[in-house]
């Protein structure tokens, strides 16, 4: 798949390299084929990748064991992240949030505010309703051919105001690499309040 990539987003990157982000017990939502959470691992973080996808919490397991990565991972929906036995010090998601649709976003963020510490971070990324790809408008298809959502950057801080306090925000173009699709997204820095 086109998202599927390696190489984690240029934001992290820069947030582990000026340690703004240092290795704690961590959540990687969506991690998919767990490139990221692999990533995050070889820095010293402590991982739980979930994903929906069993193929994909199957390979990420594949992928962690090749490189000598002791992750935990789960194949979880994550608007189910409520019934995860922990918490975290940091969260990161990249490329979920548009699969979940506005009627069910209120409940997914308080959700993800009871499963991150108090002054724990939160970075996620998610499509910007400004991106040009597959059409125009809120919702959309994408190549998977299920519902997507792109959301404009003042929506999600009301989102997310009532829980966290807001770092960094920034829109950000990106290219995915192995299809040349380039888009824009939305880039959040939260800390729990």
């Amino acid at each position: 798949m086109p998202w599927d990539t390696i190489e984690p987003p240029q934001e992290l990157i820069d947030l582990i390299e000026t340690k703004k982000i240092k290795p704690c017990k961590t959540l990687d939502i969506g991690c998919g084929s767990g490139h990221y959470s692999i990533f995050l691992s070889k820095k010293g973080f402590d991982v739980t990748g979930i994903d929906l996808s069993q193929n994909a919490t199957t390979q990420a397991k594949q992928n962690a064991q090749k490189e000598n990565c002791l992750i935990r991972f789960i194949e979880l929906d994550a608007r189910d992240i409520h019934t995860i036995d922990k918490k975290f010090d940091f969260i990161f998601e990249c490329g979920l949030l548009d699969f979940i649709l506005p009627e069910f976003r209120e409940k997914y963020v308080s959700d993800i505010a009871q499963k991150i510490n108090t002054g724990g971070l939160y970075v996620f990324l998610t499509f910007n309703e400004r991106s040009p790809e597959w059409g125009g408008g809120k919702f959309r298809t994408g190549l998977s051919g299920a519902p997507i959502y792109y959301s404009s950057m003042d929506e999600l801080v009301t989102l997310y105001k009532p829980y966290f306090e807001i770092i960094e925000t920034k829109i950000i173009p990106v290219s995915f690499k192995n299809s040349g699709i380039q888009h824009l997204e939305n880039y959040l820095l939260l800390k729990r309040k």
